[in-house]
């Protein structure tokens, strides 16, 4: 009997001493330990989410290697926490942070095992090795895990900790907490799950890479998923019609990609946040990204690009292309392709044109030096002559530039208005250097072009395309344009907020006016002119948008390397390239109008859909003291009663500078005079058939003779000044032109209804001319202008109006 005594003490002694023991271990390990009251104020990494316009589309998940979107408890479905309860910790609402079976039980297996493996953990436990501690299997850290779970459950409830819990523990597949593992396995909301979803995804932070949807074990998580579906009915935490509904539920995992929509934009606003916030906040900061992409358009633009690309590629072998739109009212990118497959690495295909390629634009650069020149005092119907020219750029004729016009023809005598309509090179050079180089360049730079630093490299050739730019900024200079001179700063954001709510970023309009607006609208009125334009693209070009104004300009490269074209109505513009990413040429025919235009217009066509029509603003009409500058190429002079007719090129009329100031007394002393009188009086000795009684010299007291005797008349009989038509016109009107008539045109509120052109000069009409209409008009405004105007030969316009009522 005092041996079983003593063996008693033995042991009681024994056990004192481990109590001692574990107390003091206890108390050594838990003395530095985090305090679990910072648990919610400690930062937690979550995914950045970027969104379409509305807000509805997610086009991307930034993040590190923990995607993690934190939600509310209530917003998690009662049965994934059931679900998780069940498989992860049953006695979770009872223990006070552990259970002693499931610790006596690890304890012992782990002894005869030699280490420390087996589980045993409650959800407490787990929650804090997760977030403060780390997996190494050893006594101290389990000491550690137990320490903390009996401070965290002093400090939160049981729903707490398992919101914690569910925001927190990994499921797989990068996806860290029970949001992110809901739109990674299931793509939805996890308020939307199912309960057989619920179950699934409460089988996973056991063994997340072993159990995941995308592996090789799915029969072994279906069985888990089983599991624990009848361990939550023997719980009584589903019933058996439940259980029963679950179990025979076919699941359907999202597939596994990494999805990202609009990879060139949403790579383009990664690294505007990236810059502007720091990767390292991007990645864990959980920022609600809303972008000014419209998802709509987007779709249109990348199956225009697409489709174009395609053709392009069979026809042309040209196996790129690049769109972007812009709404030109606000500056915000709507749409954005960079290349024609972002995952198309063998043509890098993740090379974004628009934002990163600097490309010559070709002719889609005019529109800069005709603006500078008109800005100077020059008007859209200045006559320039396109004729062999020989520009001197060094002062030595042997190494003059000699440029060429796309067809290899030459058009004699021509407007700016023709010339650039029509993208006729000869005359576009005249026009860049009257408009100067470097005030032209600071017009681009005005409207945001930021590629053209270096002046040393342009010369006469900039106006043909000779300077690098950026697709996506040529898009913001020419919506200036479409907003007459107002620039809009260019956006991708329209706001930033943080996870809290705080908004870090918010769009506000930035708009300046660079341009003078009465100047742009006369270079929109040329590039919306169909009439101008159609003796290159053809009748029924595809720049040409029913019901709507449309204003474009296209540009090719010599050697067929880039094909550009942009254009726009004042509320919605497009910008296309077309061509190889590596910048090999394509083949000939790979010119804008084959290669880029059929892509705009498949995109514009889409993209206006129901839009209202929008009108540009009709500049007020041009009459200058010279002749040269009111289109006619034809000078008379008079000294008394006798009349000296000239004909000469452009500068011999103005100082280049001063197109509207005196004539120039010596126009020799300009360095392009030469050159440029030269072919004028050959092509005049060739067209005119008594030119030997022009050009004769002038005597000191002439005067310019105005053309006003020549001009057209418009008489218009019906409908009267502020008649009734209805939805019926009825026109009647005559006219008269001295010189000829080259086109009669009849606008409604700005718009074409009818047009007669008589191409051959020989058989225009110099006496009166009859004209009638009539035409049913169902959608006609209650008020509305009537505008009947006639152009003659040498482009003398005049006009007669009549506001119309329904």
């Amino acid at each position: 009997m005092r041996f079983f005594f003593k063996l008693f003490l033995f042991f009681c002694c024994i056990a004192v001493g481990a109590v001692a023991l574990g107390l003091g271990a206890f108390s050594y390990y838990a003395k530095d330990l985090p305090d679990p009251a910072r648990f919610k104020s400690r930062e937690v990494t979550q995914s950045t989410k970027i969104y379409d316009r509305a807000g509805e589309i997610l086009l991307y998940e930034i993040h590190g290697e923990e995607r993690r979107t934190v939600i509310p408890f209530e917003q998690i479905p009662d049965y994934l926490k059931k679900a998780t309860i069940a498989i992860e910790d049953d006695n979770f609402y009872g223990h006070p942070a552990f259970d002693w079976r499931a610790i006596v039980r690890a304890i012992a297996v782990d002894i005869l095992r030699g280490g420390l493996a087996q589980g045993g953990s409650t959800i407490t436990q787990q929650l804090v090795k997760k977030a403060f501690l780390t997996d190494e299997k050893t006594l101290a850290r389990k000491i550690k895990e137990l320490a903390l779970a009996l401070k965290m459950e002093r400090e939160y409830s049981k729903d707490e900790i398992l919101n914690l819990y569910l925001n927190q523990v990994p499921y797989g597949s990068n996806a860290y907490g029970v949001e992110a593992a809901s739109q990674t396995f299931f793509a939805k909301n996890v308020a939307d799950l199912t309960l057989a979803e619920s179950a699934l995804l409460a089988a996973l932070p056991r063994r997340p890479s072993y159990y995941s949807p995308y592996g090789s074990h799915v029969n072994e998580l279906k069985a888990r998923q089983e599991f624990i579906l009848e361990k939550m009915r023997r719980l009584d935490l589903i019933d058996e019609e439940e259980l029963e509904r679950a179990k025979a539920a076919e699941l359907k995992f999202a597939p596994p990609t990494n999805e990202i929509r609009a990879p060139h934009f949403v790579m383009y606003v990664r690294d505007y946040l990236n810059n502007t916030y720091g990767e390292d906040f991007i990645e864990r900061a959980g920022l609600r990204v809303i972008t000014t992409l419209d998802w709509n358009l987007q779709q249109v633009a990348e199956k225009a690009v697409k489709e174009g690309a395609e053709r392009n590629k069979k026809l042309y072998n040209g196996n790129n292309a690049a769109l972007v739109a812009q709404d030109p009212k606000t500056g915000q990118i709507l749409a954005m392709v960079g290349s024609v497959d972002y995952f198309d690495r063998e043509h890098d295909g993740n090379f974004n044109v628009a934002t990163q390629g600097l490309r010559q634009p070709g002719s889609a650069f005019k529109p800069f030096a005709y603006f500078t020149a008109f800005e100077k005092g020059y008007t859209p119907e200045t006559i320039v002559f396109d004729l062999p020219t020989k520009f001197d750029t060094t002062g030595g004729p042997e190494k003059s530039y000699a440029p060429e016009n796309y067809d290899k023809k030459f058009r004699g005598p021509i407007t700016l208005r023709n010339a650039l309509a029509q993208s006729v090179n000869i005359p576009s050079v005249k026009a860049l250097y009257v408009a100067g180089i470097e005030d032209t360049i600071r017009t681009a730079e005005k409207t945001g072009v930021t590629t053209l630093a270096d002046r040393s490299r342009f010369g006469l050739s900039l106006v043909l395309g000779g300077g690098e730019v950026r697709l996506v900024e040529m898009v913001n200079a020419f919506s200036v344009f479409a907003q007459e001179g107002v620039k809009h700063e260019q956006s991708i954001v329209l706001s930033v907020e943080e996870a809290s709510g705080k908004i870090l970023e918010e769009y506000r309009d930035s708009a300046q006016a660079v341009l003078g607006p009465q100047y742009v609208r006369l270079l929109n009125d040329v590039l919306s002119d169909e009439q101008a334009r159609r003796p290159l693209f053809g009748p029924n070009s595809l720049l040409t948008i029913p019901g709507h104004d449309i204003a474009a300009k296209t540009g090719t490269t010599n050697d067929f390397r880039d094909a550009w074209t942009i254009g726009y109505t004042p509320g919605l513009l497009a910008g296309v390239w077309a061509g190889n990413n590596d910048n090999t040429p394509m083949n000939i025919g790979g010119v804008s109008i084959l290669a880029a235009v059929p892509i705009w217009n498949a995109f514009m066509i889409e993209a206006l859909g129901d839009r209202p029509r929008e009108l540009f603003t009709r500049p007020d009409a041009i009459q200058t003291a010279k002749p040269i500058l009111n289109g006619e190429y034809v000078v008379n002079f008079s000294v008394g009663n006798k009349t000296y007719p000239h004909v000469h090129d452009l500068l011999f009329y103005v100082d280049k500078d001063d197109p509207q100031g005196p004539i120039p007394q010596n126009p020799a002393l300009d360095p392009q005079y030469a050159n440029w009188e030269k072919p004028v009086i050959e092509w005049a000795r060739e067209h005119i058939p008594n030119f030997h009684e022009y050009n004769q010299p002038l005597p000191p007291e002439y005067e310019i003779i105005q053309s006003g005797q020549y001009q057209p008349i418009v008489h218009l009989i019906s409908p009267v000044n502020g008649a009734f038509v209805g939805n019926a016109l009825n026109i009647q009107a005559e006219f008269t032109a001295p010189l000829g008539i080259s086109r009669i045109r009849l606008l409604l509120n700005g718009a074409a209804l009818d047009s007669v052109v008589f191409d051959d000069a020989s058989e225009a009409p110099t006496t009166r001319y009859v004209y009638a209409l009539e035409k049913r008009i169902d959608d006609i405004a209650p008020q509305n202008q009537l505008r009947l105007e006639v152009t003659d030969i040498f482009n003398n316009t005049a006009f007669a109006d009549a506001i119309v009522y329904r």
